[in-house]
């Protein structure tokens, strides 16, 4: 089955009569967002649509049946099936308006041709296979059936080629074609075969003098619609190699995010972007040498305050508590209890000290029934992990607000509690 869209990509709306509307549910995730959402709606079907359902690695169109937005299309057979988000359904017979979201089936049509022209010619410049590929909503990337890492100046030879052609305007057709007469296919690349439940004749896509594949999805009618191609990096992956892209609209966006933040690392770095390198490894060298220098003060305070308890008149305190908000530095702990006086039960944490609740390190040190006793108590209050051994116990938490809480227990237990056992 041919659709609408596939026989005319740049059709923007279409009157088709509805064949079935049933009550349904959708599972939807908005472009731009992480957080999925239940819609209530039905799954309408069309004798026809313009509205492309997902497939062959591209993303479904988005739009509106009669001005009711359309979430989701999906193929099944020769049927599209439109899922609707609407509190009241289509008479069936009765024939609606399609709308299509036409930006999002631009994107969608200049990342797939630019996916075809990539993939050809790779092929044809490296003898690189494409086993897949995947579209996505800021770059899309191939996988590229080769073990050797992509250099830089490959890819930068692969984009001029493209761009080359985007310039001279080589047109993409699409030819219908009988699955069944294999000469038809002799220059097609069809390398996972078409669907299982595919019906009739099968669609092949043809860019001018560069390559002919078989493919259900929508495309551009000549390569000057896609403006060009920007190859990102190439990473390897297990047995293959992935190179990211982005093409038309795409580029411009990511050309625009990529000054915006150049002009916020300008002001940052007081410097302009032929600086930025050099002015990040000042910071790099200055930030390690005040990092060193802190952890020696802080190892410093640790002994200066175990020093400080030392010198306390006898007998020493039954307990004893430290926090610190210096940020989450072990060593600050470790330092403390290798130069303090033994006999203590100890408390001792360290924190961020962005806000009262921020996450942190806690060590219990002391007679081994109470470290055991209290070391899960306040990992509960304290919302932490940890675990403990004999006189031993430490632990990550997540809230430090409840740090007093831990306190008054304590205080509770060593001036009251503990005397009368």
């Amino acid at each position: 089955m041919v659709f609408k869209c596939q026989e005319d990509s740049f059709l923007r709306q279409f009157s088709s009569k509805v064949l079935s509307c049933e009550p349904a549910t959708l599972e939807w995730t908005p472009p731009g967002e992480t957080s999925t959402r239940k819609l209530q709606g039905f799954n309408v079907i069309c004798e026809d649509t313009i509205l492309f359902p997902e497939g062959g690695g591209q993303p479904c169109d988005y739009g509106q049946l009669d001005g009711q937005p359309v979430r989701s299309v999906i193929r099944k057979g020769t049927e599209a099936i439109h899922f609707v988000e609407s509190s009241s359904g289509f008479e069936e017979g009765n024939v609606v308006k399609q709308s299509l979201d036409w930006n999002r089936r631009l994107d969608n049509m200049q990342q797939h041709s630019g996916q075809h022209l990539i993939t050809a010619l790779f092929d044809r410049e490296f003898k690189y296979d494409t086993t897949s590929w995947w579209l996505g909503s800021d770059t899309s990337y191939i996988e590229l059936d080769t073990t050797h890492l992509i250099s830089r100046e490959s890819l930068d030879t692969i984009e001029r080629k493209a761009n080359e052609l985007i310039r001279e305007a080589r047109a993409v057709t699409v030819e219908l074609v009988d699955p069944e007469i294999a000469i038809e296919f002799a220059d097609a690349r069809a390398p996972r075969g078409l669907p299982k439940d595919h019906v009739g004749l099968a669609r092949v896509v043809r860019i001018e003098g560069i390559e002919s594949n078989m493919c259900c999805g929508t495309h551009v009618s000549n390569l000057s619609q896609l403006q060009s191609v920007k190859l990102l990096y190439a990473e390897k992956v297990k047995s293959a190699v992935n190179v990211h892209f982005v093409v038309g609209e795409r580029v411009l966006r990511k050309l625009g995010e990529i000054f915006q933040r150049e002009q916020q690392m300008n002001l940052a770095l007081k410097g302009g972007p032929t600086q930025h390198l050099e002015l990040l490894q000042k910071l790099q060298s200055n930030l390690k040498s005040s990092t060193k220098a802190f952890q020696k003060l802080l190892k410093d305070v640790a002994i200066s305050e175990a020093e400080k308890l030392e010198n306390t008149p006898r007998p020493y305190p039954k307990y004893y508590c430290l926090h610190r908000k210096d940020g989450i530095e072990p060593d600050f702990i470790n330092t403390f209890l290798r130069n303090a006086p033994e006999g203590i039960f100890y408390f001792l944490t360290v924190s961020e000290s962005t806000s009262n609740n921020g996450k942190g390190l806690m060590v219990l040190r002391g007679d081994r029934g109470d470290v055991q006793k209290f070391g899960p108590i306040f990992l509960e209050l304290l919302e932490g992990k940890g675990n403990g051994r004999e006189t031993n116990f430490q632990g990550k938490f997540n809230n430090g607000s409840k740090i007093p809480d831990c306190n008054a227990l304590l205080e509770k237990y060593f001036n009251g509690e503990k005397n009368k056992e």
